[in-house]
């Protein structure tokens, strides 16, 4: 099933505005400055398509990543051998030393590069003599044949999208998440179809903090993240899927409980009724748990890093939606092991 995902988060060549923070960023100021990027750079999120109605997508959760990529590049590596049409984390992607995301930068572009050789036609304009020329990326263009479009290899839109965690934000940690990746609050669409009339709905919400935070709540109030284009346009939200990072109900009684106020939960609860969420998706505990509370189904992933989880085993989730509306669940087994 080849699928043609049309947009992507991850873009290091931006400067971005809320890549400068020191550490100890309260939730008020991350939400505010990834709402100003978010809105300056809303076209960065543009829709994805899913001609045939059906597509998939893969889920992965707390890498805390050092020196050992291992795991990160096995579940970047899945989605793109599936076909996936995005590949999304739940936060806590890495420890927070500035070689750790040098180190990750430098794998996401390689993804980036593989990811357009895949589904863009892939254009030498170097010179044409020059052994040495043809092996540098920078002499080759991404042709995007269905909407048109040309990328270099510093603008390939890759569709990578992820929440930020408790542990991303300690240690000046605020300042190379965003520099990286940008926004914590966030939405992303999927047209569906031949006719294009229907669109499922992804939603990224910043819980580093335990809490959604004051300006947060108010942007969801004021429905930020729902465009009223969509319903002028005559297009049907089918599906609406949720990533943050802090669960809101825990495993089991010996797994850590919710942060939120009893208030943000109701809030939180009240609103994935409100936007019809199919799923909602989380990490933080380390622990897998899956149950169904007010016809919303909500999934904790387990850690996929190998200090947490230490052998191979089914820690990523890859969700399969259908052209008929359903969705079902796989889990996915990692096998990579430090030597």
């Amino acid at each position: 099933m080849a699928i043609l995902a049309l947009a992507g988060l991850v873009s290091c060549e931006k400067v971005s505005p809320i890549g400068v923070l020191v550490s100890g960023t309260a939730v008020e100021d991350r939400v505010e400055m990834s709402h100003s990027y978010y809105s300056t750079y809303k076209g960065d999120y543009r829709e994805h398509l899913a001609p045939s109605g059906e597509y998939s997508f893969l889920v992965g959760a707390d890498s805390h990543l050092t020196s050992d990529l291992g795991r990160m590049q096995e579940m970047l590596q899945n989605g793109l051998d599936h076909d996936d049409l995005m590949y999304c984390h739940l936060g806590d992607i890495a420890d927070t030393k500035a070689e750790y995301y040098i180190n990750l930068g430098t794998l996401i572009d390689e993804y980036k590069w593989r990811y357009a050789r895949k589904y863009y036609k892939e254009i030498y304009v170097g010179e044409e003599d020059g052994e040495w020329e043809r092996e540098d990326r920078s002499n080759y263009i991404y042709e995007d044949t269905v909407n048109n479009s040309i990328y270099t290899v510093d603008d390939i839109p890759f569709p990578f999208y992820p929440v930020v965690g408790n542990h991303d934000i300690t240690h000046n940690g605020w300042a190379l998440w965003s520099n990286l990746f940008h926004s914590s609050f966030y939405d992303v669409y999927v047209t569906v179809g031949e006719e294009q009339n229907i669109v499922d709905h992804f939603i990224f919400l910043d819980t580093a903090s335990g809490t959604l935070g004051k300006k947060q709540v108010e942007l969801i109030e004021e429905d930020a993240l729902f465009s009223k284009e969509l319903e002028e346009f005559g297009l049907k939200m089918r599906h609406t899927f949720v990533f943050t990072h802090t669960n809101l109900f825990r495993p089991s009684s010996m797994q850590f409980a919710s942060t939120f106020a009893r208030e943000e939960t109701f809030f939180l609860l009240k609103q994935f009724e409100k936007w019809n969420v199919h799923t909602v998706f989380y990490g933080h505990v380390h622990k897998w748990d899956e149950r169904d509370y007010a016809g919303v189904k909500h999934i904790t992933l387990d850690s996929m890093s190998e200090r947490n989880s230490p052998g191979p085993g089914d820690y990523l989730l890859r969700v399969h939606v259908k052209a008929d509306g359903t969705v079902s669940y796989e889990k996915v087994r990692m096998n990579y092991v430090a030597p």
